[in-house]
């Protein structure tokens, strides 16, 4: 396909007192202990990419964590995260860990929160499914046609293929999003926001695709330069 072409796709006295007393300290003291006990719940929690942040109304994958000096932060597609200000690690929505900072869509299609849960870990690695392990990304660049590269939904899960196109324009039918890239790799609805790379290196996230993949197809990227360089931030 030509680039630059156009396709539409698819959050009582002394004995009382010393009673009273008593009581007042076992009361600290189960309080203090409960409180350690989220702690230590929540220092548990990790969140990569390739995991899932929920909000009231909405649940999107993590693209890459990325960081501003010692604030780190996540990558989410703007679509998903339209509407959305308030993030959590799990569906009951108890484990607090972020708030949008900003939403690019259309024209881009990317959202950005900052994590805001210090007892939340974000290590800078992409999750590749259940048993299959990490893969540690160190870098970003932007994506070359004919380039290697692995992206993983949430339900298609991880697949690999080459680079097909770059500075594709989609139209969505809500909006119309530029300078996207295209792969040989089929994907599911539901995948969207999913790491995709090279190696250890950050090419985008998934935002949309044609097809699926009983039957074939192929997937469009909202690349992770553009996101870093509009809010200055890097991948670690």
């Amino acid at each position: 396909m030509a680039m630059g072409s156009v396709r539409r796709l698819r959050v009582v006295g002394r004995a009382v007192v010393v009673l009273a007393l008593f009581f007042g300290w076992v009361t600290a003291v189960g309080a203090s202990a409960h409180a350690d006990e989220r702690v230590e719940r929540q220092a548990a929690v990790v969140v990569r990419g390739g995991d899932t942040l929920y909000s009231t109304s909405s649940r999107c994958t993590v693209g890459f964590n990325a960081r501003s000096g010692a604030t780190l932060y996540a990558f989410l597609s703007g679509r998903c995260a339209q509407g959305a200000s308030t993030w959590y690690a799990d569906a009951a929505l108890t484990v607090n860990v972020g708030v949008t900072v900003g939403v690019s869509f259309p024209g881009n299609d990317y959202a950005t929160v900052r994590y805001t849960n210090t007892t939340v870990s974000y290590p800078g690695e992409v999750s590749l499914g259940v048993g299959a392990g990490t893969r540690d990304i160190t870098g970003a660049a932007n994506p070359v046609v004919g380039q290697s590269i692995c992206h993983v939904g949430r339900v298609g899960g991880y697949r690999c293929g080459s680079v097909q196109a770059v500075n594709v324009t989609v139209n969505y039918g809500g909006g119309v999003v530029s300078g996207l890239f295209r792969s040989t790799i089929c994907s599911e609805p539901g995948d969207t926001g999913g790491p995709a790379f090279s190696g250890g290196t950050a090419l985008g996230v998934i935002v949309g695709g044609s097809g699926n993949c009983s039957t074939g197809g192929v997937t469009y990227y909202q690349p992770v330069v553009e996101w870093l360089s509009a809010f200055g931030l890097s991948i670690y």
